[in-house]
């Protein structure tokens, strides 16, 4: 059996200021037969990298495929809003008032989301909790539009399956994360209001 490590995502309020304390190699895409430098990736264990740009000298699917595990460092302006760690912690450990995404103005605000309040609307029952949270973040992706309509106990039964069709769909595991981050910015923008 072929196991691939995959790759980790951080998400940063600047990533700049990491870098500059981080030796890494910056990964990167083989476009239209140019190379590019990735957006957010970079190796920070020895991989072959190009002499001439710094860039991997392999695009980071072939570097997946040969083990070299890329850290993406994301730039999240989310986190610019919080204060220090205690803040994050309160943030995270307080329930969002989530009928606050009714108001089509609020929800354009909130990250990840801001751009779905059409297909929100279409929901069946409106979101109450993270897990719900984190299904509507699956329903945004193709794979699962055709879940859209149906209450919370059928969604949860296939939401998480992999798409035969081969459509974009999302892991459990992304979109409870991206449900904390808007759970953390419903919370940091009711705040503010």
């Amino acid at each position: 059996m072929n196991i691939r490590p995959g790759d980790i995502d951080i998400d940063l309020a600047d990533r700049t200021k990491i870098l500059e304390h981080i030796e890494h190699v910056a990964a990167a895409i083989k476009k239209d037969d140019t190379w590019v430098k990735h957006n957010t990736g970079i190796y920070v264990t020895a991989i072959p990298k190009n002499p001439v740009t710094g860039y991997a000298s392999l695009d980071y699917v072939q570097a997946e495929e040969r083990g070299y595990i890329k850290i993406d460092l994301i730039n999240n302006s989310v986190y610019q809003l919080v204060r220090d760690r205690a803040h994050l912690t309160e943030l995270v450990n307080t329930a969002p008032d989530w009928k606050l995404l009714n108001d089509p103005n609020f929800f354009q605000q909130v990250v990840h989301i801001g751009n779905h309040y059409n297909l929100y609307q279409k929901l069946a029952q409106p979101v109450s909790s993270l897990e719900h949270m984190a299904m509507f973040l699956a329903l945004i992706r193709p794979a699962k539009r055709a879940l859209v309509g149906r209450p919370w106990s059928w969604i949860e039964k296939t939401i998480w399956e992999k798409s035969e069709d081969g459509s974009y769909g999302f892991k459990k595991s992304h979109a409870m994360s991206y449900s904390l981050l808007v759970a953390v910015h419903v919370n940091l923008l009711s705040q503010s209001v």
